[in-house]
């Protein structure tokens, strides 16, 4: 029998602009305290005792002096299921015309769900998909 003694309850990611990215986080749908935008640390529930939180670049040098941002491209993915193909259509839209950039248009994927990707500020992939109905 094996014992469960770790548990990935916490999805991290180092921003450069907190105010930017909880626009971000928040246009897809998460709560984040009201005075979030200004700092230097937030979380939202992601529900099931999961959450997302979302550092600033001072306040992981704060304790970690040597850290850098990577370059590049993001390297954590995150997806978020849209309920339905047009939910995936018109969420995908909603963040386009607010100015994020499209990483993959809409399109019907072969592993029959309706799927796309935006990035955000910090040009983290995140996937909105849908089963195809």
């Amino acid at each position: 029998m094996t014992i469960r003694t770790v548990r990935l309850n916490v999805v991290g990611i180092v921003v450069s602009d907190m105010a930017a990215a909880v626009a971000f986080y928040r246009l897809l749908g998460l709560e984040f305290a009201d005075d979030a935008d200004t700092a230097p640390h937030v979380d939202a529930d992601l529900g099931d005792g999961i959450k997302l939180m979302l550092d600033t670049e001072e306040t992981v040098r704060s304790f970690h002096p040597g850290w850098t941002a990577g370059s590049g491209a993001g390297r954590i993915g995150l997806a978020c299921e849209c309920g339905s193909p047009a939910g995936v259509d018109a969420k995908f839209q909603e963040l386009v015309a607010a100015g994020y950039k499209a990483e993959l248009e809409p399109f019907d994927a072969f592993w029959g769900q309706r799927y796309a990707t935006v990035l955000d500020p910090d040009g983290n992939g995140v996937d909105l998909y849908a089963a195809s109905v």
